[in-house]
């Protein structure tokens, strides 16, 4: 009987220490699938934030280009203001016209000439 009783307080000391680890082990994943959500909402988290952040940078360079787009726009509505006034000025702007022409190709024979020279200076 005393055997008897030993065996029984030692089946139940073993039955309280399997269930001990049991509980300790169901802890421990319990923690371990914390982490895991934890770490997979801080990266969720944080590419939400590099996306925001992208998206931010992609609408300034947008106002960005919409802002040289109108700037376009004023130096081509400038161009054909000054196109029109033109027409009115059209012997000023033939004769700067003509100027510019008889400018460049005086330098043209300049250069041909200086070319000319190098060469005579070389034979």
């Amino acid at each position: 009987t005393r055997e008897r009783e030993r065996y029984a307080r030692e089946r139940k000391r073993r039955e309280k220490e399997k269930e001990t680890r049991e509980r300790e082990r169901r802890e421990k994943e319990k923690e371990t699938r914390e982490r895991e959500r934890y770490a997979r909402e801080r990266k969720r988290r944080e590419k939400e934030k590099e996306t925001r952040e992208r998206e931010r940078r992609a609408k300034g360079k947008e106002k960005e280009t919409g802002e040289r787009d109108i700037r376009e726009n004023e130096r081509q509505q400038r161009e054909r203001d000054l196109r029109g006034r033109r027409r009115h000025e059209k012997g000023k702007v033939t004769r700067e016209r003509e100027r510019d022409v008889r400018r460049e190709r005086d330098a043209r024979k300049r250069m041909r000439r200086k070319s000319e020279k190098e060469k005579e200076g070389e034979t």
